[in-house]
């Protein structure tokens, strides 16, 4: 559980990123599915910028955005 929640992770062979997020109450549900390529390209360049900026974070930091202070 996570902030009341739940939260699952799935490893599997040909799954290299995927996300399902799943909100529902009773008798509704709304899901949002996102599926990349074979490749962690899309993500490459985020990660390198949190990477860059780790330094110079003081405390605990949670999300990219809140690295590029948006």
């Amino acid at each position: 559980m996570l902030g009341g929640s739940r939260v699952h992770a799935v490893r599997l062979p040909g799954y290299v990123l995927s996300v399902d997020i799943t909100f529902g109450r009773p008798g509704e549900r709304l899901s949002i599915r996102h599926d990349s390529d074979q490749s962690a390209a899309p993500y490459v360049d985020g990660g390198l910028l949190a990477i860059r900026k780790v330094s110079g974070l003081t405390g605990l930091v949670r999300g990219l955005d809140a690295v590029l202070e948006l």
